[in-house]
């Protein structure tokens, strides 16, 4: 076994000797330093020597790498620039016997991209013990052998070079032998055993000597090995090779097997003297496994796998002994030759990712690093990705080449590339080899949320409860995560003074806008706001859409009766003369309906009348006419019930009470407290009254008539209703619009004519007719409020304006 102990001295020495920087004319640097210095031990400051400023390193990501699959035996310290060793280096493992023992690797600092080679050169420290073969090496020695006859002995191999390899040998002190130290080529010490004193086979048969090699280190290193000579009967001649060095070459893709050389030593001896036998002299056990030699015939042949790569040649002893132990040696040197059997491997040594979608044209992406094994045009790469990407390779430094963007980026069109890589050397055949890079492209605030529609239109049904959904907006936004979530708000605004906000209000999650209290048609119909979609990202991005919001009209209003008055304000009665004709126009029921449309289209109905055949309202103008002429069977006290309805859904109504008096002068008027009564009484009721007073009366009303009578042909017959109601404003609801062929009643529709209990007397006012149709009267009649008060209590038809839902 090798001792691989190392004193204190050497290593001091190594340090002081080897740690010196060496620069290279093309500003690379070169470092010497001893094998098997400890993990963490500092080389050199790299920093220092390349006179970088030590706190860029990291920075510009500063590192070592090395080509192909090389161990990286160096690291550098990014906080001072030290190059320390980050891998125990053996020289004698990496470099074998070479004299000079260089680590290629790279220093690669990025933004921008610079290369600088360090080279590693590792010195030898006497780590290695000269080792034998054998530990017996067996010698026969024919006893006639003249005094001065040489042996060759076994070459002690030390893994050592220089100074630290084998320098000498010695040998046990003897009365036979002596030990001749010959200096090969490249320095290498070999001995043989001369024959100092001549040999008695009788005397002594076989001798044991111990031979020690000993190296020229510090300190200093040995091995042993027994010679065992047996005295043999004379045999004067070794064999010779027939060159002293033997030379082929061989494709590194031989197949095993592979006759490689054959080798040829001659004996001039006879017998088994002459008989020759082969061998490797001294080889590695790597060597071993690689190529066998036949002991017989000397062909060298291939057993195991060749790599250029790994080993371009190979050099080995070969012996020939002949039956009595006489032997030689040559040298064999093989050349392997490359053939292109190493596909290129791609590095990818850094990568942007993600990467943002504004990146300008010609950032840098990523850094790929291309390296073939293989020798010459073999290991000459090209680098090339897919044509339909914004992206391209620049050679840059060696084999390296940067990844850059031709173009602009868009993460809503592709949010990720799959960069195919695809490398080929120049040998023959070409081999290629591809790497994948997945690329994702960075989001961001570059799209403002857009709404699904450029308007919106709302229907709400008036009287609505507070909260409930009145419709929702939708606003998209490509973007991703926060830059795309989409946050809604009303814009601050003002509808009739009143802040937009006391009612709608809008969910900022779902964009679904709530009615936050009741609306009332009537108050206001339509209005519009704003809504206002905004994205998360950093600036905001933001749309507004305009929504339109429009009150339904329900049918929540009853008719309003505006004449005749409610009896709570006045008290109305029309006279009719007795003359009327069918189709008089005698009174008008005027009403209006605070909803619109259909729900204000208003109807009029008797609904109850004392005479059922007598008088009929127009369906839609509320204007009351005579059926027919007017007779004498007809009673004088005539009560009618009107019901208003309008066209809603359901439909509601209003009631009122028309008085009226069928009479030509007051003096046929009776007592008006019996104007209104129960329309249950039948006439026969009334006939029975009527007679009972009768014949108390008789004289007083004939008198009353006469002067009736006269009174009239004084004055000129006059109307007594020509249509023309005046209304005070008073009964006008404030907010009533002006519409024609809705039911309502225009502010200019207007009669000037009526009749009111309001005071302490009543009177009927008669105004000229403008219908043929209307009948003359010339009385007024008087009567005061509390007789009428009396004769309603004796009604069951309520005088008050009656509304029904």
């Amino acid at each position: 076994m090798r001792n691989k102990g190392i004193s204190v001295t050497g290593l001091v020495w190594g340090f002081a000797f080897f740690l010196l920087p060496l620069h290279s004319a093309h500003g690379d640097v070169s470092y010497s330093f001893p094998e098997e210095m400890k993990r963490g031990s500092v080389i050199g400051n790299i920093a220092k020597d390349l006179r970088l400023e030590a706190r860029i390193l990291s920075a510009r990501k500063a590192r070592i790498d090395t080509e192909g699959n090389q161990k990286r035996y160096c690291d550098i310290n990014l906080t001072t620039g030290d190059l320390i060793v980050a891998e125990r280096i053996d020289r004698e493992g990496l470099c074998g016997k070479k004299a000079s023992c260089v680590l290629n690797q790279e220093l690669v600092l990025e933004n921008p991209l610079e290369l600088h080679r360090i080279s590693l050169h590792v010195q030898d420290i006497n780590d290695n013990a000269p080792q034998f073969k054998k530990e017996v090496i067996k010698i026969e020695i024919a006893e006639l052998s003249v005094k001065g006859a040489r042996f060759l002995l076994d070459e002690a191999r030390d893994a050592d070079i220089g100074q630290n390899t084998v320098q000498s040998y010695t040998l046990e002190r003897n009365n036979h032998f002596i030990l001749n130290v010959n200096t090969k080529s490249g320095g290498r010490k070999n001995a043989d055993l001369v024959l100092n004193k001549e040999l008695d086979r009788e005397q002594q048969q076989e001798f044991k000597l111990l031979l020690t090699s000993v190296d020229g280190g510090s300190p200093q290193r040995s091995g042993t090995v027994v010679i065992h000579v047996t005295v043999l009967d004379a045999n004067d001649n070794a064999p010779v090779f027939s060159q002293a060095v033997y030379k082929a070459s061989l494709p590194e893709n031989s197949p095993v097997d592979t006759l490689v050389i054959t080798v040829s030593a001659s004996d001039l001896d006879e017998g088994p003297n002459g008989e020759v036998m082969y061998d490797f002299d001294h080889v590695s056990d790597e060597n071993n496994i690689v190529f066998s030699l036949d002991h017989k015939t000397g062909e060298l042949r291939v057993i195991g796998s060749l790599d250029y790569e790994d080993e371009s040649s190979y050099e080995m002893q070969i012996s020939a002994k002949d039956g009595l132990g006489l032997a030689s040696s040559s040298t064999l040197i093989i050349e392997i030759t490359d053939i292109n059997d190493n596909a290129p491997v791609i590095y990818l040594q850094s990568l942007t990712n993600p990467i943002p979608e504004n990146a300008s044209p010609g950032t840098e992406v990523g850094i790929i690093n291309v390296q073939d094994r293989d020798s010459e045009n073999n290991r000459q790469v090209r680098c090339s990705i897919q044509q339909n990407l914004p992206f391209k390779l620049v050679p840059s430094i060696k084999n390296y080449y940067s990844l850059v963007t031709t173009g602009e980026l868009d993460r809503e069109l592709v949010s990720d590339y799959n960069i195919t890589i695809t490398a080929t050397d120049e040998g023959s055949p070409p081999l290629s080899s591809s790497k994948s890079v997945q690329l994702s492209v960075a989001d961001v605030n570059d799209n403002p949320p857009v709404f699904e529609e450029q308007s919106y239109k709302a229907h709400v049904t008036e009287n609505n409860k507070p909260g409930v959904s009145v419709c929702t907006v939708t606003a998209r936004d490509p973007d991703w995560r926060q830059n795309g979530t989409v946050i809604y708000s009303i814009l601050p605004s003002e509808v009739n003074g009143v802040p937009v906000s006391s009612f709608l209000s809008v969910n900022g999650d779902t964009g679904v806008i709530h009615a936050v209290r009741s609306f009332d048609y009537e108050q206001f119909r339509s209005f519009k706001v704003h809504v206002v979609a905004r994205d998360n990202g950093s600036p905001p991005l933001s749309s507004n859409v305009t929504v339109s919001m429009f009150i339904t009209d329900v049918n929540d209003n009853s008719p309003q009766i505006l004449y005749p008055a409610p009896e709570g304000k006045s008290f109305m009665t029309e006279l009719v003369p007795k003359a009327a004709h069918g189709g008089s126009l005698v009174s008008k029921v005027i009403a209006v309906d605070a909803d619109s449309g259909q729900n204000a289209w208003l109807s009029y109905h008797i609904f109850k009348s004392t005479d059922t055949g007598l008088f009929t309202i127009g369906l839609h103008s509320g204007e009351i006419r005579t059926q027919r002429d007017i007779s004498e069977s007809d009673s004088m006290k005539q009560n009618l019930i009107v019901s208003v309805k309008d066209n809603g859904q359901p439909s509601l109504s209003a009631t009122c009470t028309i008085y009226l008096v069928i009479s030509d002068n007051l003096a046929e008027v009776p007592e008006l407290k019996d104007v209104s009564y129960d329309e249950s009484n039948s006439k026969l009721t009334s006939y029975l009254i009527i007679a009972l007073v009768s014949v108390s009366t008789f004289f007083i009303t004939f008198i009353i008539v006469i002067l009736a009578v006269r009174f009239c042909r004084r004055r000129k017959p006059r109307l007594l209703f020509d249509g023309a109601v005046a209304i005070p404003s008073a009964y006008l609801p404030p907010n009533y619009a002006e519409v024609d062929g809705a039911g309502t009643l225009r502010s200019t529709y207007n009669y000037d004519a009526y009749l009111t209990t309001g005071s302490r007397t009543s009177d009927f006012k008669f105004v000229t007719s403008y219908n043929d149709n209307t009948l003359p009267a010339d009385q007024t009649l008087r009567k005061i409020p509390t007789d009428f008060a009396d004769d309603l209590e004796d009604s069951d038809v309520s005088p008050k304006v009656g509304l029904y839902r």
